[in-house]
């Protein structure tokens, strides 16, 4: 019910979890449409989402889940697929590394008649005047790092040290869409005004306090004097961010499978902070079964003793293919959850098979592999912009190295992943040995790594 999410939002004490499901393509799946119609047919769209909350019960839902709206009023190119949101494969800000970027004039913010905004409008009024009463309704809007990235691509890491002053100029901006967008979300209804930046984990603390810290505190104090509540959503390893994402002042965060969630549980209580996640996207919400999820959920909601400031959740937008019936099963576990603690109390998970994972004799390689894991490049931020990085070193290398991805949505990666002991996603080997874990390198730093394992390889 609405009014479990909204006084946990104001930090209110609770009788259970509020269970929001993050469904966003996965809607589409529900009522037959891919990810291309659901997110740009608002018949459409409406459906499919009327079918979530129809079947999960959800006490909170998103609206619609895509971080390229922003991103494709501004001029970026978009690649459409059938069961993801539509990935960047055009940064209109990007260039040479060496040249700063140029900061779009804010005529250029986007308006109520850009792109697919008249659309994502339409779903959200029909949403609030159909369920609005019941279920609290997400607007989640691209954060300003996230979309800076998407106008200036892989360069913009390398921009943070060579060109301080510009991409500060590029991160209001940023901040200005993104208070707008919040004004079109909050006329339209949401109740809540979620701020997705998947790739605030892939930046070190300090760059969040130089550069993210005063945006965010604008926009959520914003979000606040607009009468709405607020969420910072984040995705990948957040650990070290976690803190400095608190002193930003959201209502409340949400985290993945790669944040512990009861240590950083900790971190937001003393700030008064409500936390939401992290039920794993692939491992158990994709390819397990509903006994699986059912289990994890009960259990992750057994480890929380305090349910005041928590909410129960994936731990990003669900993927596509989820079977319905493992959401339905967190669904009953969020609602009843002593019925289901039963129904699980002897239930054991069938362990990973890693029996079958041929690694590489990385000792004796002729050159350079680098292997680079992913939750799917193709549908995460951080994952993409990492294999970008890689791309960009196979342009400068070409066949004097080799790439190769592995997307964590195949159970034989994910068997691939616990045999390596991957800690992360997403993660970077080179032969063998882990390099970047749940960062983004700039391109001259995995150049000269890269020229290092070369140098290594010859005879």
């Amino acid at each position: 019910m609405k009014e479990l999410l909204l006084r946990t939002l104001r930090h209110e004490p609770t009788e259970r979890a509020p269970w929001v499901p993050f469904a966003g393509v996965h809607a589409g799946k529900l009522k037959g449409y891919d990810a291309t119609e659901m997110l740009t047919d608002a018949d459409k769209a409406f459906e499919a989402l009327m079918e979530v909350n129809r079947l999960y019960k959800p006490d909170g839902q998103p609206v619609i889940f895509d971080l390229q709206i922003e991103a494709e009023c501004l001029g970026c190119d978009l690649t459409w697929a059938k069961d993801c949101p539509p990935s960047v494969s055009g940064h209109p800000l990007d260039g040479s590394d060496e040249e700063p970027p140029v900061t779009p004039c804010d005529c250029k913010i986007p308006t109520k008649q850009s792109g697919r905004i008249p659309y994502v409008l339409d779903v959200m009024r029909r949403m609030k005047a159909a369920v609005g009463e019941t279920t609290a309704l997400y607007g989640l809007i691209c954060g300003p790092f996230t979309l800076a990235s998407h106008l200036r691509g892989n360069n913009l890491f390398t921009d943070m040290y060579d060109f301080e002053d510009e991409v500060c100029d590029l991160f209001a901006f940023c901040k200005r869409v993104c208070m707008r967008m919040a004004d079109y979300y909050i006329e339209a209804g949401m109740d809540v005004i979620a701020m997705v930046d998947p790739l605030i984990s892939q930046i070190s603390t300090a760059h969040f306090e130089q550069f993210m810290t005063e945006p965010y505190t604008e926009i959520f104090r914003y979000i606040r004097e607009k009468g709405a509540f607020s969420s910072f959503f984040v995705c990948g390893d957040a650990t070290r961010n976690v803190e400095a994402m608190c002193q930003t002042g959201p209502d409340s965060i949400s985290v993945d499978e790669n944040v512990n969630l009861l240590a950083a549980k900790r971190i937001c209580e003393r700030y008064n902070i409500a936390i939401g996640g992290n039920i794993p996207l692939t491992s158990i919400m994709l390819l397990g079964n509903q006994q699986d999820n059912m289990k994890f959920a009960v259990d992750l909601l057994d480890s929380v003793k305090d349910k005041r400031n928590f909410i129960l959740a994936p731990g990003c937008d669900m993927p596509y293919d989820v079977p319905v019936e493992n959401c339905i099963g967190v669904a009953q576990a969020a609602i009843e959850t002593d019925t289901v603690r039963e129904m699980v109390k002897n239930y054991q998970a069938e362990a990973i098979d890693t029996s079958g994972v041929e690694l590489p004799d990385y000792a004796n390689l002729k050159k350079p592999l680098i292997e680079v894991f992913t939750l799917d490049s193709a549908q995460c931020a951080a994952c993409g912009y990492m294999m970008n990085a890689a791309n960009q070193a196979v342009e400068t290398f070409g066949d004097a190295i080799d790439m190769v991805e592995y997307k964590f949505i195949y159970k034989e990666n994910v068997a691939r992943c616990v045999r390596m002991g991957v800690p992360n996603l997403p993660s970077m080997y080179i032969n063998g040995e882990l390099k970047y874990r749940s960062i983004i390198p700039t391109r001259g730093e995995l150049e000269q790594v890269i020229q290092q394992a070369i140098e290594a390889c010859k005879p």
